[in-house]
């Protein structure tokens, strides 16, 4: 029998997968972008997504594992799936559209998302919906500073 955090894992993957599109010419204008003087940690990036997903995969499981297969559940999985969904279409739609504005609108929207989703799992666990406030914070921090790469290159907005 297929056990929920596989079919969960995988979703994730495949989700995850479909944001590799990504062309050398979008990421040579991303590269060529000037960054804040703050923005000190942006190797850690893909270590603090990583625990990020870890975090949002875990939190869907325990909520599925709560009431396995109800309307309710289903739901919340479909609002997983939409959070991710956004989360991963920043990058490709930001570069391929050469726009920081949609990459702050994406971001802002999957704050948006995940604070609903917060809000909806926090009646059924209180600890799926903390494995949400990583996502909460880094979201905020990351599109305050996509916002802020507008300011400094004008052209890319």
């Amino acid at each position: 029998m297929i056990k929920s955090w596989m079919v969960i894992g995988s979703v994730a993957s495949l989700v995850a997968f479909a944001s590799t599109r990504i062309t050398p010419s979008d990421r040579q204008w991303f590269r060529h972008l000037q960054r804040p003087r703050w923005l000190t940690f942006e190797g850690a990036i893909p270590l603090i997504w990583t625990v990020i997903f870890i975090c949002g995969a875990w939190s869907a499981y325990m909520i599925w594992e709560h009431n396995p297969g109800s309307d309710t559940t289903w739901l919340m999985m479909g609002l997983y799936l939409l959070l991710e969904i956004f989360t991963i279409a920043y990058t490709p739609v930001m570069f391929r559209l050469r726009s920081l504005k949609v990459g702050t609108i994406l971001g802002g929207t999957g704050f948006i998302i995940c604070l609903l989703v917060t809000f909806a799992v926090l009646s059924v666990s209180i600890w799926a919906a903390l494995l949400l406030v990583p996502y909460l914070l880094w979201s905020l921090i990351g599109t305050y500073t996509t916002w802020e790469m507008i300011h400094i290159n004008r052209q890319n907005v």
